[in-house]
């Protein structure tokens, strides 16, 4: 069904080149987020508004709050703890540095505490010589899967049990789950979740809320999509720009889910493209998210 019932507002019309990455804080009550390509990171206090953005000197694909404090970034050239306050940078790894056209992309964490995050080649039509990568606390890097277009839909239920992940390549547009060893971060046989042939957009950023639902960026299709955990669409919420790209829960009461989106390169028919978006009135709200442990 398409839901009526939501309201969607734009929050901050940043103009964001590739609006991405969004993670909700509990303990910072804000939302973090990415314009990948003007380098950008973004802070949104829900009560202040949005903060001057950091610029960190390169394309940035995701960003994670640490346990320990600061963050860590996932840019163009490698991952580098990132210091939120003066933009200072240290290398951690540098996994695909013979490979100067690939950059991070889509990340998340899994309930534990460890990162996962993907690469993606920049060239145009795009090679599939992206790789899911999981960083540990103790800050070692383990490549695990190979061959992807683009890595996107990071995800993971709420007993961390599932692990969710998409390919947003025109050719591909699938999102699978594989079954999650919580005690050594290792996924299983990874199986289709959902075809998205069956609705508007193809795959982008995901979050699960507290029901155990998948919610889906379709990118290009203009829509929101809640999949039950049988990967069947239940809702659709229609958004005001085409391409919506990363939908995060957060607010009080994790109750508002908020979205970037894309605007370079859209028209003069979508005024508000690059914007932060915030959905309000769903029925369901979403889980904290974890910290990087390391």
């Amino acid at each position: 069904m398409i839901a009526r019932g939501p309201r969607v507002d734009c929050v901050h019309d940043a103009r964001a080149r590739l609006g991405e990455g969004a993670v909700w804080d509990v303990a910072e009550k804000a939302l973090i987020w990415v314009d990948i390509e003007a380098g950008l990171v973004h802070r949104f206090d829900p009560v202040h508004g949005p903060a001057e953005p950091l610029d960190v000197g390169e394309r940035v694909g995701c960003v994670v709050l640490r346990e320990r404090g600061g963050a860590v970034a996932g840019c163009q050239s490698g991952l580098y703890a990132l210091d939120l306050a003066t933009g200072a940078r240290l290398l951690i790894a540098a996994p695909e540095r013979d490979r100067p056209h690939s950059r991070f992309n889509d990340a998340a964490t899994d309930r534990q505490g460890r990162w996962w995050l993907g690469t993606m080649s920049m060239k145009e039509p795009r090679p599939p010589e992206g790789t899911l990568y999981r960083l540990d606390p103790d800050l070692s890097l383990t490549a695990w899967r190979s061959g992807m277009g683009t890595p996107n839909g990071l995800a993971f239920s709420p007993d961390g049990l599932t692990m969710y992940f998409s390919d947003s390549s025109p050719g591909v547009r699938t999102v699978w789950s594989a079954p999650y060893d919580t005690a050594t971060g290792t996924p299983g046989a990874p199986s289709v979740f959902f075809d998205t042939r069956a609705v508007a957009g193809r795959p982008d950023g995901a979050t699960v809320d507290a029901d155990g639902c998948y919610w889906m960026a379709g990118v290009g299709g203009s829509q929101l999509v809640r999949l039950t955990p049988k990967g069947v669409v239940d809702m659709i919420v229609e958004m005001p720009v085409v391409r919506p790209s990363r939908p995060m829960f957060g607010g009080r009461d994790l109750a508002t889910l908020y979205v970037t989106s894309i605007g370079e390169g859209a028209g003069a028919d979508e005024p508000l493209a690059g914007g932060l978006f915030a959905v309000t009135g769903l029925p369901v709200g979403g889980l904290p998210e974890r910290r990087f442990a390391g």
